[in-house]
């Protein structure tokens, strides 16, 4: 499962804690994932519960987020694993010396129906979010890294009715806060049926 590929990814980087959100519809998923919990061969935490966007999942997970800064990514991210624990030890870099509130996984490879561009200055720091972009450089990766100062700006993006992660990304710029982008050289989401092959081929030559 492609869950088990995360949980990999994320123990050999030493996460202190893994939580997951699914949905109400994918009852295979959280068998699974009881299965693991009952194992106790992860530090895992998992809730059930369907919800209108990803953000508001990531609102669901937030009580688990608030005591130290976490690396959030959806289920169907693929990425090579050296260049995610590279970003990893940036993140930790720049978070311990105090030089951003999160570093966002980005990529100059656009395979994406509708994908969300990222500006950034000359020293990779972000300076939007934009639906479209005349000149693209790079797009979101659907990796996060982000400090829990984002949670008051998730809080306010839910109390004001907001949904879609990208609403979240923008209000955190909005709010001020400083966010990098890390460059990844190429990363897929399994949106069809048809990706399935194309992100195995990947991961087999990565």
């Amino acid at each position: 499962m492609l869950v088990d590929r995360l949980f990999r990814v994320f123990q050999q980087q030493d996460a202190t804690e893994i939580v997951v959100i699914c949905n109400e519809q994918m009852t295979e998923v959280r068998h699974h994932l009881q299965q693991i919990q009952q194992a106790g061969s992860l530090p895992l935490k998992f809730i059930v519960k369907s919800t209108p966007s990803s953000m508001h999942s990531l609102w669901e997970l937030s009580p688990w987020l608030a005591d130290e800064p976490f690396v959030l990514t959806t289920v169907d991210t693929i990425f090579r694993e050296r260049e995610f624990t590279n970003y990893v030890q940036t993140f930790q870099t720049l978070v311990g010396q105090q030089q951003a509130d999160g570093l966002m996984g980005v990529t100059d490879y656009i395979d994406d129906e509708k994908p969300l561009y990222v500006a950034t200055d000359d020293d990779l720091r972000i300076t939007g979010f934009l639906d479209a972009c005349e000149t693209p450089r790079y797009i979101s990766g659907g990796i996060y890294g982000l400090t829990p100062r984002s949670l008051t700006t998730l809080q306010r993006c839910i109390e004001r009715g907001e949904s879609r992660m990208r609403n979240f990304q923008r209000a955190l710029v909005h709010d001020g806060l400083l966010l990098k982008a890390f460059p990844f050289s190429k990363v897929l989401d399994i949106d069809h049926a048809s990706d399935i092959q194309k992100a195995e081929e990947f991961i087999v030559h990565s």
